[in-house]
């Protein structure tokens, strides 16, 4: 059998899915359907990629561990898949024990080639995306990529020479025009980061340690670019005992991304593979955003909407088919409730269901329920047929590009010109004037092209082609060509009557019952985090002696000056009067207090703390403050208005 591999990206489970990451695999999932019943060995993997400071930052915000953490959300994430019913082959997460034994033995093999080197970098960092910028790069002095705040860091590193790798790149380009896909998507690559030539790529992290160690380096961990993008090839046993799905199925046909992450796959991955002397993917493609009314998704805007109640209210086969028929893969969209139910009431319940209903409705009125001999042709036969029997190549055409929309309408051409031929022949006129002959032949060639439907419909609704068959009495093992040839619907067939599949909606009382469903789903959520992290919380609270805490020496302090620190956006350098002492503290409290607010004020300062350095800059000691469950942060002091260096005991 001819091979195939799809991938999704390796998504970030900083929190749980929503709709925008479910359009990635459920267009990958239709694309492997497809390619089955065309008859390949497809092989499909998606995955987690687990590591990295923001994971770690988020954990800790939730008291538990980085593991427990993701444990949680991929587990959720498994089960959205299971609800959608994604035919994925491995589920590979970069915390899976065989994946970091490959990436050490990939880093390894690279510094040993003299492709990896130890340098130090000193760069603009966002967290939020876990990415080094120059400053030519930032956009407004923010990322570029999602628009957040940066700061400088600087830390030993070790760096791939990408650096090098630039022409062979864009040769690569020229030699493989369907590489990158759309065709916009390999224009900002070259316009924006090629052009100019590229930089060496940092590809480890000693300021956070959650992550695969560099093995002859403990102190580093291995960057996400060699981590995450290896999943592609650990995946199939790369770097393993078992590497037979390696050596049968890479390399990729396709890896499926969102366009935020284009550069990632089409410069540093090849050239990864390059460097690991691998073939390279076939192609990448880069679809857009679905946005949320014209505005990309946030939590922290409140406008997220997830998959599980609209899968709930509606069915799974309702969900996949707006993501793949309202949006154009390749561009952004935008997801408005409205419009969703619009389109399920006009193409699933007025144009599918409806056909489905009365088509075998009539077989059971007219001819007791059997398929009868089409005997007596009439003039608009051969279009319907012709509709038919072209809609599996067209269908093909727009699949071979990933144009989902496009093979979609195909297939409602033909579900549209089999309503209109429903309405041209008038089968309820041909039952009164007793023409039984050109009746069934009606009859006949409506439930012929149900069967067609049917079959094209598979890859994408999945569900709802098994019920169409069932009421047509047939049975659901088909393949692609079954849907290419006219008049294979076995005459004497008995169908079955079942229930409406797409019933018509109340356009405004279904808009209250998903926007209630949604907001339930996202307030559960939250208070079951909440829940989580007070239950941890009290679990690792530990009890102290007198001694402990006499231990540690706090006084009140007078701040007498504030500034800002040169090389962090989020911290000050405070300078504090204790008594007749003088010392500097540096205090990320800035998003909180302006320089106006805190001097002159009385804080509390634990003084006996090891002096260290943040960002280049030395602090001794630390200023207290408390935090409530909503992120309100206050400075601790006194009730009374005590002199600076009084001791607090």
């Amino acid at each position: 059998m001819k091979k195939y591999y799809l991938t999704t990206p390796i998504y970030y489970p900083s929190d749980n899915l929503h709709i925008g990451h479910t359009y990635t695999t459920v267009a990958a999932d239709a694309i492997k359907k497809f390619k089955k019943m065309q008859g390949y060995d497809v092989y499909f993997v998606t995955g987690s990629d687990e590591h990295g400071q923001k994971i770690q930052e988020k954990a800790k915000e939730s008291g538990v561990t980085p593991k427990a953490y993701v444990d949680k959300i991929v587990a959720d994430i498994k089960s959205l898949w299971k609800t959608l019913e994604i035919d994925y082959d491995t589920f590979i997460r970069t915390t899976d024990p065989h994946h970091e034994k490959a990436v050490q033995e990939i880093f390894t093999k690279l510094y040993e080639k003299g492709e990896i080197y130890k340098s130090k970098y000193e760069g603009h960092y966002c967290t939020p995306c876990e990415a080094f910028w120059s400053e030519s790069q930032l956009v407004d002095g923010k990322c570029p990529d999602c628009g957040r705040e940066v700061h400088l860091a600087e830390e030993e590193a070790y760096f791939f020479k990408l650096s090098k790798y630039r022409d062979k790149l864009l040769a690569f380009y020229d030699e493989n025009l369907e590489f990158i896909q759309p065709e916009s998507r390999k224009n900002e690559m070259v316009n924006n980061f090629l052009k100019d030539g590229l930089e060496d790529l940092c590809v480890s992290r000693t300021s956070f340690d959650w992550g695969i160690k560099v093995p002859f380096d403990p102190s580093h961990v291995v960057y996400v670019w060699i981590d995450a993008l290896s999943c592609y090839i650990t995946a199939l046993g790369y770097g393993s005992d078992d590497n037979k799905n390696f050596e049968d199925f890479w390399p990729a046909n396709v890896h499926l991304v969102g366009k935020e992450i284009v550069r990632f796959h089409t410069i540093i991955w090849p050239a990864l593979l390059m460097a690991m002397e691998l073939e390279l993917p076939k192609k990448v493609f880069g679809h857009g955003w679905i946005l949320f009314e014209d505005d990309k998704m946030s939590k922290s805007k409140g406008n997220v909407i997830y998959p599980e109640p609209i899968i709930e209210l509606y069915g799974i086969d309702a969900f996949k088919y707006f993501l793949l028929r309202e949006f154009s893969f390749g561009q952004d969209g935008s997801f408005h409730r409205d419009k969703f139910l619009q389109r399920l009431n006009s193409d699933l319940a007025n144009d599918l269901g409806n056909l489905v209903s009365r088509t075998v409705t009539m077989i059971e009125k007219y001819n007791e329920g059997i398929i009868p001999s089409p005997v007596k042709e009439g003039e608009f036969d051969n279009s319907l047929k012709e509709t038919g029997i072209n809609a599996a190549a067209k269908v093909e055409e727009y699949m071979e590009k990933l144009n989902f929309s496009n093979a979609l309408e195909e297939i409602w051409k033909l579900i549209r010109r089999t309503n209109k031929y429903v309405d041209e022949t008038a089968p309820w006129i041909l039952a009164k004037e007793e023409d039984k002959e050109r009746l069934d032949t009606v009859l006949y060639n409506l439930a012929e092209s149900l069967r067609l439907v049917s079959i094209l419909i598979k890859p994408f609704m999945e569900k709802t082609s098994v019920e169409i068959r069932k009421q047509l009495g047939l049975k659901n093992e088909v393949s692609w060509d079954d849907a290419k040839v006219w008049g294979i619907l076995e005459v004497g067939t008995k169908v079955e009557r079942g229930n409406i599949i797409f019933p018509r909606l109340e356009i405004e009382k279904e808009l209250v019952k998903l926007n209630d469903a949604n907001q339930k789903l996202i307030d559960s959520r939250n208070k079951g985090k909440k829940a989580d992290k007070v239950e941890e919380v009290k679990e690792k609270v530990e009890e102290i002696t007198i001694d402990d805490f006499d231990k540690v020496k706090l006084k009140v302090a007078e701040v007498i000056s504030c500034e800002n620190h040169p090389k962090a956006d989020k911290l000050y350098v405070l300078q504090l009067k204790l008594g007749e002492e003088q010392r500097q503290v540096v205090s990320g409290i800035k998003e909180y207090y302006s320089p106006e607010d805190l001097v002159g004020k009385k804080v509390v300062v634990v003084t006996n703390l090891k002096p260290v350095k943040l960002r280049g800059v030395e602090s001794k000691g630390m200023i207290l403050a408390a935090e409530d469950s909503t992120g309100k942060l206050s400075l601790v002091s006194t009730l009374e208005d005590l002199q600076s260096g009084a001791t607090i005991s």
